[in-house]
């Protein structure tokens, strides 16, 4: 039996959970008031940056199989106003937009994946609407992480292999394994 279909959800689902753990963890190492710097007017904060990741999960992933994904009560414009307050408010927001994908992601089994989707009326296989989200989500995590690297400076610590460290680390690794 081909299991292509099942290797591929359950491999998304990681890469969403990792995906999300490295926002959690560039949120988790920022303070309040670093939530909301701007390199400059034309930027993104953490906070708006993760106030637009919860938008478009909830709009993308809320009846996923059964309406479009951009909702009519979605307001984009406003996902990059800073509003947010609170690192507790942006984590509530944060955390119901990746329960919204977890959620619809879980429930998918591999007779779903070349079902059709719309995002802003355009068709997507499943597959597609999927891999739109692997893009779309890391490309603003690693935005998130870069902000928080830089605000951290000199006292950041990595969230992967440590530069200078990639020999150390495949050591250990390959040791672990023998």
């Amino acid at each position: 039996m081909d299991n292509t279909g099942n290797n591929y959800l359950e491999n998304s689902r990681q890469l969403f959970r990792y995906y999300k753990s490295v926002g959690d963890a560039a949120i988790e190492r920022t303070t309040t008031e670093g939530l909301h710097w701007q390199y400059n007017a034309g930027s993104n904060s953490i906070a708006t940056i993760a106030k637009h990741m919860a938008g478009n999960s909830l709009s993308r992933w809320t009846d996923f199989l059964t309406t479009d994904g951009e909702k009519n009560w979605r307001d984009r414009d406003d996902e990059f106003e800073d509003t947010i307050q609170t690192k507790e408010e942006l984590l509530e927001l944060w955390n119901r937009g990746w329960q919204c994908l977890f959620d619809a992601t879980d429930a998918l089994t591999d007779t779903d994946l070349m079902r059709t989707v719309y995002i802003r009326g355009q068709a997507h296989t499943v597959i597609e609407a999927i891999n739109r989200q692997l893009a779309h989500l890391p490309y603003h995590t690693g935005q998130m992480v870069l902000i928080a690297k830089m605000l951290a400076g000199e006292n950041w610590v990595s969230l992967t292999i440590p530069k200078g460290e990639s020999k150390k680390f495949d050591q250990v690794k390959f040791l672990d394994k023998k």
